[in-house]
């Protein structure tokens, strides 16, 4: 029986590579859950808990994580909710809002899956439902500033200077907290992960 549509990335929630061997899995398992366990007085959470769990059952199945990879590789979510409000289609400031977003998004991947911290132009069309054209012109900025670099795929990556320029927002910039809180949570789906080795 198949499974229902994946709505989380667990790759990205478990934090490791889409390709990792069972040991991986078990080893980060263990202790995310023991972080999250809401026995944990300190940084227990339920609810985190519950998803991890889920995570960790479909994944350490041979047969229930190549259903779900096949699955995964075919039903990308929809944006995030976070870039289908106002604050990022009206104003001034709107394309300087973009421009954080983008860093966000490729903060919290390279953070996730180090050895797949990029993400394509469709990609981040898919995740914040903005056209290719607004993106290009926020892709052209952060390149210039050298905080996104290509890699050779042509997907983005983001730099060194990008991830100082962003940690140094972090104190003022409410949104940050707001994109950061959305991406991390697992719900962005990037239908390329598990194929960027092979396209």
């Amino acid at each position: 029986m198949p499974l229902e549509p994946a709505a989380v990335n667990y790759y990205d929630l478990l934090q490791i590579n889409p390709h990792a061997e069972i040991e991986t899995i078990e080893r980060v398992y263990r202790i995310l859950a023991g972080r999250y366990h809401p026995d944990n007085q300190a940084t227990g959470d339920a609810e985190k808990f519950r998803v991890l769990s889920d995570a960790y059952q479909i994944l350490r199945d041979p047969a229930k994580r190549a259903e779900y990879d096949k699955q995964f590789q075919v039903s990308p979510a929809g944006p995030l909710a976070i870039f289908l409000g106002r604050e990022f289609a009206d104003g001034i400031d709107s394309e300087a809002k973009i421009r954080i977003g983008v860093l966000c998004l490729l903060y919290s991947k390279r953070r996730a899956n180090p050895d797949f911290g990029a993400l394509s132009l469709l990609d981040m069309e898919n995740i914040m439902a903005f056209p290719r054209e607004r993106l290009l012109f926020a892709l052209w900025y952060l390149r210039a500033k050298r905080f996104v670099v290509q890699d050779d795929r042509s997907s983005f990556i983001i730099s060194a200077e990008g991830v100082d320029y962003l940690e140094s927002q972090l104190p003022t910039n409410q949104i940050l907290y707001k994109i950061f809180r959305a991406s991390e949570s697992g719900v962005m789906v990037y239908p390329k992960a598990l194929t960027s080795k092979t396209t």
